[in-house]
């Protein structure tokens, strides 16, 4: 049972492939940060691959986070090979699609590179930009890399040599005058602070590229979802159902979680009534999971990320400023040093707590931390006998 969002990969496809106006800067790169369990990887392989393809493009899919034990060069090589052998061949699925649509002449046989595919990447072999450089030649098409969790490149030698070869090959092909295709880099990420990373840290092979937040599930998907499930009388309504994903993060996995929950209450009353009971349940159980993660963090880490959650979650400045140290030491009751600030928040950031927006920017990565932090916030203010909503609520 899978949900497809043809028109969202159509759109993205178009974008890509065929940029207008201000859109040509995806060819810088482009990269999309998301929550976690939104539905990225589904939408990836089975709508977006599909419909690039479609389209007479060259693409390659590899998946950080499917072996994180394998160095992510080692990973995308593999894909580059499969992706060669597969061209290779006058009878494979993806060459046939490729003479398709692009009305290649290619005879009998399938791509003629010049070179082995166990050469590829080898240090006496031939380069990931050569070897896209040829595949964009010989097909006169797009090449389109797909790293998905790409932050996992992050924090390590090989992972940046990754970066650094895709880098040379996006330069190496695209600044050439009237080429018959692009190289085009998409990453996308679960770990929203790190991904942003990668476009605006001026030591990062692809600053200055694209960064955007993943499309969410809408209305669409519920009503499709409620359409597959067999609730029978259990079955919410519409609206309710989509309050229920929205609570839960528009996150595909826990709305159905939540849905066969609701199917086992046989004996309730209102279907809409026990999956709100059931949401909140839900929630309240991740929630103490999200906010375990801040708890492990210094107490000047848990300062920062309360200022940023009281300064409204995203886009806070002054961070950093005299003003808010002193009311870091008001907080924890000591001193507190500008020197001591940014270690913290890098423990944050670190920990997809918080996203840095600009330099000196900061957001939440996930508002519904953000929710649940000041509903735990507002509960011990008030076992305090500090009450925050009020005598009068």
């Amino acid at each position: 049972m899978t949900f497809h969002r043809p028109k969202l990969a159509l759109d993205m496809a178009e974008q890509l492939l065929r940029p207008k106006g201000l859109q040509i800067s995806v060819r810088s790169g482009l990269f999309l940060g998301g929550l976690r369990r939104i539905g990225k990887t589904t939408f990836l392989r089975g709508d977006l691959v599909p419909a690039l393809e479609n389209r007479g493009a060259i693409v390659v899919y590899v998946d950080l986070w499917s072996n994180t034990n394998a160095k992510p060069t080692d990973l995308l090589l593999a894909e580059v090979r499969k992706k060669i052998a597969e061209l290779q061949s006058a009878d494979s699925k993806a060459l046939g699609l490729l003479k398709r649509v692009k009305g290649l002449d290619l005879g009998a046989a399938g791509f003629k590179l010049g070179f082995s595919v166990n050469d590829v990447g080898k240090p006496d072999g031939v380069t990931l930009a050569e070897v896209f450089a040829a595949l964009v030649d010989l097909a006169r098409t797009d090449v389109v890399v797909i790293v998905d969790e790409v932050q996992h490149a992050l924090g390590s030698e090989d992972g940046n040599a990754m970066l650094l070869a895709l880098k040379a090959a996006r330069d190496a092909i695209n600044t050439r005058p009237n080429p018959p295709g692009y190289f085009l880099f998409l990453g996308t990420g679960s770990h929203r602070a790190r991904v942003r990373e990668l476009t605006i840290k001026g030591n990062q092979a692809f600053n200055g590229a694209l960064s955007q937040d993943f499309p969410v599930l809408d209305e669409e998907f519920v009503t499709w979802l409620l359409a597959e499930s067999t609730l029978g009388s259990r079955e919410p309504s519409p609206k309710a159902a989509f309050e229920s994903f929205q609570r839960l993060g528009r996150r595909p996995e826990e709305l159905m979680k939540a849905l066969l929950a609701l199917q086992g209450i046989p004996d309730g009353q209102d279907p809409d009534a026990d999956l709100r009971a059931i949401t909140e349940a839900i929630r309240q159980s991740a929630a103490a999971q999200d906010l375990a993660r801040l708890d492990q963090l210094s107490p000047l880490a848990q300062a920062i990320f309360g200022r940023v959650v009281r300064g409204g979650g995203s886009g806070v400045r002054r961070v950093f400023s005299e003003a808010t140290l002193d009311e870091y030491g008001t907080e924890l009751g000591r001193k507190v040093t500008l020197d001591e600030v940014q270690p913290a928040a890098n423990a944050l950031l670190d920990a997809n707590l918080l996203v840095r927006d600009g330099h000196g920017v900061y957001g939440v990565s996930d508002p519904f931390v953000a929710e649940a932090y000041q509903n735990r916030q507002a509960v011990q203010l008030k076992l305090a006998g500090e009450d925050p909503i009020g005598p009068d609520a």
